[in-house]
Parts: structure tokens; C-alpha cells; sequence
């Protein structure tokens, strides 16, 4: 969504979807699949659809494998060594689990409506020596130093400069065994957005699904006629609230560099958490205790298994929707009631999400995701079917109305001040003036329910005149075109909304 108001704006921008595939998750996934399971890369293979499903179960249940016999951490240190080896039975598996986990997650977000523009993977940045040129630039700028005593003897270590008069801090970016941490990559990765690097990366298209879409992802090897991704201005690191430290890391790198400007340009937009109401945990049949079913919410953790997968989410959204629109829509085919039904689903999905502030935790609650009354995407979409249905009935009852004229004449209507007398009407044109200044404030402030609540408020004052004024029944011409004029322009402002905020519209409701 602040992709889309970016653009809105004239920005020209670059969506990179950061993979992790030489991380700690993927480790822990090739050490059940290897050493739990005991299965090959060709059993791993031959595992059916949904293959991240697989994966999640088994994710939480190699984390209560570790818990059983601490000692059984050291297989995820050396699978993890491996990985990055490359070139061996363990690294060759986790290309396969995370390239089939990439494969499900675009397909995830496409029926969201969500696009990347490249997929730049941490395999790239170790493989093609991302960290080894940005390392020699902190050494000899002396944005790091090897500690020579206490507990971070034989790290390499930042020192970070302390937060509201606290002292400062110490941050290890080597390991005393050489091993990089991940804000070291992150560093490495940063200084690559800004064009700050030597090196880059070469792409190749990436084939997600079945009808041969594909994204650019980094690759090793050149592939011909490439395109040119980095160099930016601005960079947005999307990633919640819980990663500021490390974020502050990243821009502390910069700056210990000396790239103040570039600095002052990593911008964390961070997000609080979304966490499971104890409702929802009921209807997930996970086991709460007494003193977590009194708190306000639990928190998701792929570890233990708690969370709700997006496609199932999805899924349950549409079956309520299909028989809303079975109930009202029965004259239509399967084929448009499905359609219309999804296009309800995501939009209601995508405006939850979207209408909490960043700094407030979403304790997600499958009844109130699936509401369709309120403060909702889906009532957003029927008022904006309903200024539709406006038009379509004036093209039936008015003889020899036609939009595009009507439009035409329309624009250079001059209207009496005391038309606007009235104050709801006075209310909505201020709603629709407004518009433009709310995009521009969630863009400053990264504050993008913003946009979502002015979408509610202007939805909810065009109800409100809808229901006042009969718009094609008022016999006095000209007021019927300023009603007219009115609601087509509270429309094109909604419509516009949407568009910013992702949710289709369906033709009928």
C-alpha cells in the first residue's frame, strides 16, 4: 500500500522482496527434513502441495526436538555452516525448500495483489562477496574494531552511539569465529541499495507458477541482457517494530562510513506486531493457559506452531463471502459470484490490516477480520457500487442520458453558492477536496491508516447524502445534476482510495 501511494505521487519505485535463504528457519527446516525425518532431496521432492504447510508443522516440531536435547543445536551451526559452503547434500536441500517456499509465498500475495519487482537473496550477498568489500570499508574507515578483552574478545565489534542520555552501546558484527551476523549482511545490503558498492548482483527471471509468471531474483552468473536494479535515493526497510535496534545498526554503519546523507535516507518503516486474540486461539484449538487467556492477546511464534496462515485466512473469507453473494446474487454465473466474492474477501482482508496505526498490536480475531458491517473494506465497496448503480439507472430512466456527454456538459456547469448551503453536502466536498493532502500526510508520516479511515469517513458522508437526496427523482434539472456532479465526484474519490489501498470493486454487491 505505500508502494501504490508512492507511485500515486510520481515516485518512481523498486519493490525487493529480501529472502533469507541461508537463515536460521531454513536450517532448522533441513535438519528435520535430514536428521528427524531422515528423507533425501528426492523424497523432499516428492512431497505434495501446500510444501510450506509441510514445512511450518515441521519447523515447530524440530524446535521441540532442540528443546528435548540442547545438544542437537549444534546440527543447525553446522547445517547452517553448509548452506553457506554451498556445493554439498544439505545446501543443495535448502535451495529446494527455500526456492518452493519463495514459489509459495508469491502465490500467497498475488491473490492479495501483491507484486515484487526483485527478489534479492542473502545467498548472493555471501556468494558474491557483498560483506568481504563492506567489511574492508569498516575496518579502514574504522567503523569497527576488534575488541581485544572482556566479553567480546576476538569480535568485531561497532559502538553505537546511546539512545535518550543512555550510555552507548556495543554491537558484535563478526563473531569471534568468524561467522558474520546478519545485521553484518544487512549492512552489506544497504550500502548496495545506494549504489555504495563495487560489486552487484546479476538477475535472472524467476518462474513462480503455473501460467509462466516470473519476478527478477539475484543469481551468481550473468544472464545476458540485464536489468538495473539499486541506486536509489530513498530506502524503505518495511519490517516490524522488533528489528529498531538492528535498524539502527544499519544506519549507525552508514554513518560510521560517512555516508551522512544515505543516512539520513534509511527510513525503518516498522509496524507492531500482529498477535492472536485468545478467541481466535480457541478456534485454531490451541491450548492457552489461564493466566495467557487473560491477556489481551498471545503472541504468534512459528516456533510453537501458533499462527494463522494467510491462505487459509483467505479461504474462510471467501466462503463467507460466496454465500452473501450466493443470497443476493443468484442470477449471476459460479464463475462471477466466485470472482466477486474474492474481490470482497481481499478487500476485507487488506482494509483490517490497513486501518490500525503502526504502533498498535493487531490481536487478530477471526470474527472481527470476517465482519462485514462498520468500519470495513467491503462497505467501502458497496458505496461505491451503489454510486455506481446511480449512474446506471440515469443511463435507463433518463432519456438520451449518456455518461461521457453528461460528463462534458457537466464540467462547465456553474452551480448556485446555495447548493452548497447545506452542510453534509458542504462535508463531502471537503472529504473529496481533502483527499490529495491525506495521501501526502500518510506518505510523511508512514502513517497509511490515514488514507484507510479518510476512505471510511468520506464512504460513510456519501452514505448519508445517498440517503438524504434523491438524486434522479429530484425534477429540477440543474439540482439533479449537481446532485449528479456530487455523487460522481464522491465515486472518482473513493474509487481513488481503493486504488491506493488496494481493494478491487466488484460490479455488483
Amino acid at each position: 500500500t505505500f508502494v501504490r501511494h508512492l507511485r500515486a505521487v510520481g515516485r518512481r519505485v523498486e519493490v525487493q522482496n529480501y529472502i533469507d535463504n541461508t537463515g536460521v528457519q531454513v536450517a532448522d527446516v533441513v535438519v528435520g527434513f535430514h536428521y528427524l525425518r531422515k528423507l533425501s532431496l528426492e523424497k523432499v521432492a516428492r512431497i505434495a502441495e501446500p510444501f510450506d504447510y509441510y514445512c511450518w508443522d515441521l519447523y515447530a516440531e524440530v524446535s521441540e526436538w532442540y528443546r528435548q536435547d540442547e545438544s542437537r543445536l549444534a546440527l543447525r551451526e553446522s547445517t547452517l555452516r553448509a548452506i553457506e559452503d554451498g556445493d554439498s547434500e544439505l545446501s543443495l536441500l535448502a535451495d529446494h525448500v527455500s526456492t518452493r517456499i519463495v514459489k509459495a509465498h508469491l502465490r500467497t500475495m498475488d491473490r492479495l495483489g501483491i507484486r515484487y519487482d526483485l527478489l534479492p537473496r542473502e545467498s548472493e550477498i555471501l556468494h558474491l562477496r557483498f560483506w568481504d568489500e563492506a567489511f574492508q570499508m569498516l575496518k579502514s574507515r574504522r567503523a569497527i574494531y576488534l575488541a581485544k578483552d572482556g566479553a567480546n574478545r576476538g569480535c568485531w565489534v561497532m559502538d553505537l552511539p546511546g539512545e535518550n542520555g543512555q550510555p552507548d552501546e556495543t554491537k558484535i558484527i563478526v563473531r569471534s569465529n568468524g561467522t558474520v551476523t546478519y545485521v553484518g549482511k544487512d549492512i552489506a545490503y544497504q550500502l548496495w541499495k545506494f549504489g555504495l558498492l563495487n560489486r552487484t548482483f546479476h538477475y535472472r527471471l524467476f518462474r513462480w507458477n503455473d501460467d509462466g509468471e516470473t519476478v527478477w531474483i539475484t543469481t551468481t552468473e550473468a544472464s545476458g541482457d540485464e536489468p538495473d536494479f539499486g541506486g536509489a535515493d530513498f530506502v524503505y526497510n518495511v519490517i516490524d517494530v522488533r528489528q529498531s535496534y538492528l535498524q539502527r545498526v544499519v544506519v549507525q554503519g552508514l554513518r560510521s562510513l560517512g555516508f551522512h546523507r544515505e543516512a539520513d535516507r534509511s527510513i525503518h518503516f516498522s509496524y507492531e506486531m500482529v498477535a492472536l486474540s485468545p478467541a481466535c486461539c480457541d478456534e485454531l484449538n490451541i491450548e492457552l493457559s489461564e493466566e495467557e487467556r487473560q491477556k489481551p492477546y498471545v503472541e504468534v511464534s512459528g516456533r510453537k506452531g501458533l499462527g494463522v496462515k494467510a491462505d487459509d485466512l483467505i479461504d474462510k473469507l471467501v466462503e463467507k463471502s460466496l454465500d452473501e453473494v450466493n443470497q443476493r446474487q443468484p442470477d449471476l454465473s459460479e464463475q462471477a459470484r466466485q470472482e466477486i466474492a474474492r474481490q470482497i474477501a481481499v478487500g476485507a482482508l487488506r482494509y483490517f490490516m490497513l486501518k490500525y496505526t503502526r504502533n498498535a498490536v493487531i490481536a487478530f480475531d477471526f470474527s472481527e477480520a470476517l465482519s462485514f458491517e462498520g468500519e470495513t473494506g467491503p462497505y467501502l465497496q458497496y458505496s461505491i457500487v451503489r454510486a455506481n448503480n446511480i449512474f446506471r439507472k440515469a443511463q435507463e430512466r433518463l432519456p438520451g442520458w449518456n455518461e461521457g456527454c453528461w460528463r462534458n456538459k457537466v464540467g462547465n456547469c456553474q452551480f448556485p453558492e446555495e447548493f452548497f448551503e447545506d452542510s453534509e453536502i458542504w462535508n463531502l466536498v471537503l472529504q473529496i477536496a481533502r483527499i490529495e493532502d491525506t495521501v501526502f500526510q500518510s506518505i510523511d508520516s508512514l502513517e497509511l491508516s490515514q488514507t484507510a479511515r479518510h476512505a471510511f469517513s468520506l464512504a460513510q458522508q456519501f452514505n448519508l447524502f445517498y440517503h438524504r437526496y434523491h438524486i434522479l427523482s429530484e425534477e429540477d434539472e440543474l439540482k439533479r445534476e449537481f446532485y449528479l456532479a456530487i455523487a460522481d465526484s464522491a465515486r472518482r474519490g473513493l474509487l481513488r482510495l481503493t486504488d491506493l489501498t488496494g481493494i478491487q470493486v466488484p460490479e455488483r454487491m
